[in-house]
């Protein structure tokens, strides 16, 4: 099994499919704090990060954000005090990507930097 934080995301331009169930569950213990949900159909990965106050969270945003604009695939952010939200799904695929998961390991690099 390929570790996620080592690779790169694949610019999606349309016409990808999404990750299959099979798939996610390979990858999933790489990743195991991300819950999946769906929206309007639409396949999701999620989790909160905590940290001790605002000062620290709005960091780890604008890292996320940094991280997000390098690789061209940006996550849904809702930061407040003393946590952060990431969301992460392709639009592209209505769903999940492999990106979407490459980059919720990378967010979870990130994470320990600020704990």
């Amino acid at each position: 099994m390929a570790d996620l934080v080592q690779q790169e995301c694949i610019p999606c331009h349309g016409g990808e499919a999404a990750i299959t169930a099979a798939e996610i569950a390979v990858f999933q213990p790489q990743i195991p704090d991300w819950c999946q949900y769906q929206v309007n159909g639409e396949d999701r990965i999620e989790r909160v990060y905590k940290f001790k106050d605002f000062k620290t969270a709005i960091a780890f945003t604008n890292t996320v954000g940094d991280l997000a604009e390098a690789a061209a695939h940006h996550p849904a952010l809702l930061t407040e005090w003393g946590k952060v939200t990431v969301t992460w799904w392709t639009h592209t695929v209505n769903g999940l990507h492999l990106n979407d998961l490459i980059m919720a390991a990378k967010t979870d690099e990130l994470a320990k930097q600020f704990s």
